[in-house]
């Protein structure tokens, strides 16, 4: 039964005593739902938020025909300078040197804090964020400071400095042609690349916080405001508007118009080309806000949330509340039973809601299956129905939505299935970079119906896990469940996350739970546990995939660990490492080296468009510099070794 159906029955069987529930706040959990058994599954058309089913096609040659050659012991040196730097000339480290060393002077943060007078802090994020480590706005600093160098060189010799230094440190090319080069001198020291276009709009807070309110708020909400049944996380704050605030790694889309979202969809299809045309198991980076109104990320993610936390109160009900989110198995009769106390109707109106649904087939539904019910995409404003705790009806989460709404979802999900379709086209694996938490469950239940599609031969599309959340674990063992259920290729990249501080202060301001990690500790609990439990799946059924995004050394040594213990081998091509390009090459190529599938994410674009790309990579890098000393030792170690060697023109051979 659909979503549209099961909604409409408890409009009928009227909801009057669902002003009995007392919702906690619980865990947002970005899984779609599934029948348990993944042979029914194949004897039917899956549903989904994409409509269009892709056809099984041979993409990379990485797992069927991998020879499974189980090493008795992983052991990589990153301490061997040689290796790690082999790929670089002399000049190629001087200018690492030099780069890291700019990044680490803390002019930048002391002029950030002259900046800050003139509108580059929010002031209302300001008492939350403000200097924070030194980290959080600086980047605004950096990017007028390379404004201000442009401006007084004039752009020629400004474009040649930059290559020279930051652009050439950070980012690979101009164009799909020029970063050719790059990317094959890489992947002959066994690197590979995740290209991302990393070209930004240039907006003043202003004018960011006016495109984020009109793109985020509803025809509905303008009229009547107040009068929606909005939770407050997921409705837009000004005050927070411009999302770049708190934010140094991660690229920030606003939106303009259809038009617009149609360019980056050209743009993202053109970077999938060029993964395609340099090399043959190559990534491709895309973000969800790049390619619709985010009004309809925002409501879905509403939905999702409002709908879980309905199943978490139901479970209570029987007394598993203390449980897992997997664990919560309802028994089907009393969750009939406990549906008809609420008044939601009668048991044979119950019943029927669940007639010709694989879902209670064996007498229990679990958090998967009661996600299922929401599949029905013929009239997606169908989704946007929720209980109202306050007034006991099953409601639309708008007063009125309109047909250009209506549309500009749709449109938004044509776009996802077409860049969906291009990655496998051009054997290309997609990557869904995450973003904030109340844009995320929507982000996340999109990707999952990409998977369910495109996954069934090759791991084409790969979700995106942000450790630094609270729900991750949660997030992560669902989805792997589904997948098992289902029978497609899990596929995920593990970052710690991007959004911290940003997070933090809009929760603290606007009034909900911090969703993120009590400490850096914790969160790297967390990344240790959804990693492990993710090489797990992979050692138990070779179906599941993920890429260890980190800079940290510590992380990529406990995964060749586990790896280890597993007898895991990087021939199969099931855990990929990938770091930033310009930094921590001294892990990237020594696992290259070895054998391991590694990437580098490599940006590209006109100099003077990455600009705020670079002002951020700038002010990561100090954070990461000022905090270890231990890549620039390792420069200054291999340069030593190379003047002492007699090695002073060293060109790397390839």
């Amino acid at each position: 039964m659909s979503y549209a159906k099961f909604v409409a029955s408890l409009i009928r069987a009227n909801l009057g005593n669902i002003n009995k529930i007392r919702i906690s706040p619980s865990t947002c959990l970005s899984t779609v739902a599934s029948p348990k058994s993944s042979q029914e599954e194949k004897e039917q058309q899956l549903d989904g938020c994409t409509v269009v089913q892709a056809e099984p096609l041979e993409l990379i040659s990485q797992t069927k025909d991998a020879r499974k050659v189980y090493l008795d012991n992983i052991q990589i040196d990153f301490d061997n300078t040689e290796e790690a730097y082999k790929s670089k000339g002399n000049l190629e480290l001087l200018r690492s040197l030099l780069v890291f060393h700019l990044c680490s002077v803390d002019f930048l943060v002391d002029k950030n804090k002259e900046v800050s007078s003139v509108k580059c802090i929010q002031p209302s994020m300001g008492e939350h964020l403000k200097y924070r480590e030194g980290r959080c706005y600086s980047w605004c600093c950096v990017f007028q400071l390379m404004e201000l160098t442009k401006n007084l060189l004039g752009q020629r010799v400004f474009e040649k400095l930059m290559k020279m230094t930051f652009y050439g440190q950070f980012v690979a090319g101009e164009d799909h042609n020029s970063i050719k080069p790059l990317i094959q001198k890489n992947q002959s020291f066994g690197v590979g690349a995740v290209l991302d276009y990393s070209v930004e709009e240039d907006l003043t807070q202003e004018e960011a916080e006016k495109k984020e309110m009109d793109s985020c708020v509803s025809e509905a909400e303008k009229e009547s405001p107040g009068t929606d049944h909005r939770e407050k996380k997921y409705k837009a704050h000004r005050q927070f508007g411009d999302r770049r605030g708190g934010v140094i790694s991660a690229r920030t889309y606003f939106y303009a118009d259809e038009a617009k979202c149609d360019n980056q969809m050209e743009t993202f299809i053109n970077c999938i080309k060029a993964s395609g045309g340099a090399s043959s198991d190559g990534f491709s980076a895309i973000k969800m806000t790049a390619l619709g109104r985010p009004q309809f990320l925002l409501q879905f993610s509403e939905v999702l949330v409002k709908w879980r936390q309905f199943f978490h109160f139901l479970a209570a009900q029987q007394g598993k509340s203390d449980m897992s989110a997997l664990e919560k198995i309802l028994e089907l009769e009393q969750l009939k039973e406990n549906l008809a106390q609420l008044g939601v109707g009668a048991k044979d109106d119950i019943e029927n809601w669940f007639t010709g649904e694989k879902l209670g087939s064996s007498g229990t539904i679990d958090l998967l299956d009661w996600n299922s019910l929401i599949t029905d995409t013929t009239k997606i404003s169908n989704l946007l129905m929720v209980p109202n705790v306050e007034t006991g009806q099953l409601e639309p989460l708008l007063s009125t939505f309109t047909a250009e709404e209506e549309s500009q979802m749709k449109r938004m999900l044509q776009r996802v299935d077409i860049l969906a379709k291009h990655a496998v086209e051009n054997g290309v694996r997609l990557m869904v970079d995450a973003e904030q938490t109340y844009f995320q469950p929507a982000i996340s239940r999109l990707t999952l119906e990409m998977q369910r599609k495109f996954n069934r031969e090759k791991p084409v599309i790969f979700n995106t896990y942000q450790c630094y959340l609270k729900e991750a674990y949660d997030n992560v063992t669902l989805d792997v469940e589904l997948s098992r259920r289902e029978g497609w290729y899990f596929g995920a990249k593990l970052v710690r996350g991007a959004y911290m501080y940003q997070e933090r202060a809009r929760a603290q301001e606007i009034g909900y739970e911090d969703p993120i990690n009590p400490d850096y500790e914790a969160t790297n609990r967390m990344y240790h546990k959804c990693l492990e439990y993710v090489l797990e799946e992979i050692e138990h059924n070779r179906k599941a995939n993920v890429m260890v995004a980190t800079h940290n050394e510590d992380t990529v040594k406990f995964t060749l660990e586990k790896m280890n213990e597993m007898s895991l081998s990087p021939v199969e091509n099931k855990v990929y490492f990938g770091q930033l390009l310009g930094m921590c090459d001294q892990i990237s190529f020594p696992l290259g080296q070895a054998g391991f599938p590694v990437y580098k994410y490599v940006p590209y674009g006109p100099v003077n468009e990455v600009i705020p790309y670079l002002s951020r990579r700038a002010q990561e890098n100090r954070g990461f510099m000022k905090g270890s000393q231990r890549e620039r030792s390792l420069l200054w170690k291999e340069l030593r070794r190379r003047l002492v060697g007699g090695q002073v023109f060293y060109r790397p051979v390839y």
